[in-house]
C-alpha cells in the first residue's frame, strides 16, 4: 500500500514536471523541470528495485547531459520569442503525438495476451543477486552493437555542440593565444605620464 502512494505521489510530480518543460516560456525554467522529471524518474526506478538504473539516470543524465544543455542553451543565446512564433502551426503533430502514446500505454497495460501484467509490481530478486551484473552481460554480449551505436551517436552530438559554439558571430569577443602568448614584459604595462589639472 505504501509503495503504491509514492508510485502516485512520484507519477504525479513527474507529469507536472513534464507538463512545465513544454509549457515554460524560459527555456533554463525547462531544463531545471527536465531535472526534476529525471529525479522523479529514477524514484520510480527505484520502487521496481533497479538501483543501478535509477543511479545511472541521475547521475548521466541529472549530472552531465543536462549541465552539458543548460551550457549550451546559455552560450547560444536563443531567440525565444522567434523559436515559439511557429508553435501554434505544429500543434496538430504534437497532438497526434501524445494520442499515438496514449495508445500505447493503454496497450501495454491491456496487454494481457503478451504475458505483460502491468497492474502487479516487480517480481522480488533472488537473494544473492544483482541486477547490475545481469545488466552488464546483457549489454556487452547481447546489446554490444546498439550500446556502440547510441555511443557513436553521443559523440556525434558532442562535437555538433562544439561546433556551434565556436562559431564566429558579431560581436563576440574572443581570445587570441598566439598574441597572448607572445607579448613580452614590457608591453604589459604602459606607463602614461600626463599633466595634472587645476580643479575649476
Amino acid at each position: 500500500m505504501f509503495v503504491e502512494v509514492l508510485f502516485y505521489a512520484f507519477a504525479a510530480v513527474l507529469m507536472a514536471a513534464g507538463v512545465t518543460v513544454i509549457t515554460s516560456r524560459n527555456p533554463v525554467y525547462s531544463a531545471l523541470s527536465l531535472v526534476v522529471c529525471f529525479v522523479t524518474s529514477a524514484a520510480l526506478w527505484l520502487l521496481i528495485e533497479a538501483e543501478f538504473l535509477a543511479i545511472v539516470l541521475v547521475l548521466v543524465y541529472v549530472g552531465a547531459v543536462m549541465v552539458l544543455f543548460l551550457f549550451v542553451v546559455m552560450m547560444l543565446n536563443i531567440d525565444v520569442e522567434k523559436v515559439r512564433s511557429g508553435f501554434t502551426r505544429h500543434a496538430w503533430l504534437g497532438v497526434v503525438v501524445t494520442l499515438v502514446v496514449i495508445a500505447e500505454i493503454v496497450g501495454v497495460i491491456y496487454a494481457r495476451r503478451l504475458g505483460i501484467d502491468a497492474t502487479r509490481g516487480a517480481a522480488p530478486l533472488v537473494p544473492g543477486s544483482s541486477n547490475t551484473a545481469e545488466l552488464g552481460v546483457a549489454l556487452f554480449t547481447r546489446y554490444a552493437y546498439p550500446v556502440e551505436l547510441a555511443a557513436m551517436l553521443l559523440l556525434v552530438a558532442i562535437v555538433a555542440a562544439i561546433a556551434l559554439t565556436m562559431r564566429k558571430r558579431r560581436g563576440l569577443k574572443v581570445q587570441n593565444i598566439s598574441a597572448q602568448v607572445a607579448v613580452r614584459a614590457s608591453e604589459r604595462v604602459r606607463i602614461v605620464k600626463m599633466d595634472a589639472e587645476r580643479r575649476s
